[in-house]
């Protein structure tokens, strides 16, 4: 590998500029107990013990990507914001909230081991999955009226995106080194991921099934000590609505138009360049499609 391609040392320093301080960035101080209650307490126990699945994720993706160094080095950045930022919803617990603070076995519960996957499937995945995230936290934000934990929010939310960004340069960089293979791994995450309005579930990774033996208790939301709670926060509380869902497939669909170079104003359009793609492919196997 050329180190002079290698993403890691400049999205490390990136990362270092803007990364926030846990003491010196939360206002912690202009907490308002009557803006909290029990019910508001609990989904940020629920997204606390949801972000410490980064470990388990960490673990999968080491473990599929240990031919690339670069992006095995930048999830020492990654992993580490996103634990943070499950550490600062337990901090928020902690001093505001002590009861609903995650035991360590709920946390236990969501480090299981993945099955293994095609990396660049996982990697589209995860960059969709920093998009939906980085829109549920801001929706979070304006639900919440509670000053330190809209912070909380509003402060996360802007790591996702960064996390979003990093993937991307991911993206481009596989695109250069494995081509029409990759193009065709992410159209079609792409297309499942934008369409999450036509499923029942909140399409994310922490929801989707990663471990057979393990079935159906092998999605992060279900070993929660509420499994149902992400429809409840999303549909009831939050409000994540129709209006937001098409920011998050606007988001999906402009940076796939982007990495690709073509426009795609749908998720029909994005599934017609995935099924051109895939005929390429056949065309390039001699007529068999791999």
């Amino acid at each position: 590998m050329n180190s002079n391609n290698m993403l890691y040392p400049d999205l490390f320093r990136s990362f270092e500029r803007v990364r926030w301080s846990l003491e010196r960035d939360i206002p912690w101080e202009t907490f308002d107990k009557s803006l909290l209650n029990e019910d508001q307490a609990m989904t940020i126990k629920m997204n606390a013990i949801t972000e410490w699945s980064a470990l388990p994720a960490t673990e999968m993706f080491l473990r599929d990507n240990k031919e690339d160094s670069d992006f095995s080095a930048f999830m020492s950045v990654w992993f580490y914001e996103e634990q943070k930022h499950s550490l600062v919803l337990i901090e928020y617990l902690k001093r505001f909230w002590p009861d609903l603070v995650p035991t360590e076995q709920e946390l236990d519960a969501v480090r299981f081991e993945f099955d293994p996957a095609p990396a660049m499937e996982t990697l589209m995945l995860h960059f969709c999955g920093e998009i939906r995230l980085n829109h549920w936290y801001r929706c979070a934000s304006e639900w919440h009226s509670e000053p330190v934990i809209k912070k909380i929010y509003h402060t996360i939310a802007m790591d996702e995106a960064r996390h979003g960004g990093a993937y991307l340069k991911y993206m481009k960089k596989a695109l250069k080194e494995i081509g029409t293979n990759a193009q065709a791994a992410f159209a079609k995450i792409g297309v499942l991921m934008a369409s999450a309005s036509r499923h029942q579930k909140a399409l994310h990774p922490t929801n989707l099934h990663v471990n057979k033996a393990l079935f159906p208790n092998d999605t992060i939301q279900s070993r929660l000590p509420e499994p149902g709670w992400l429809e409840k926060w999303l549909d009831d509380q939050i409000k994540f609505d129709k209006g937001w869902e098409k920011r998050v497939a606007e988001r999906i669909l402009h940076n796939l138009s982007l990495l690709f170079d073509e426009s795609f104003k749908s998720v029909k359009d994005l599934n017609l360049f995935r099924k051109k793609i895939l005929k390429k492919i056949e065309n390039q196997n001699g007529g068999v499609l791999k």
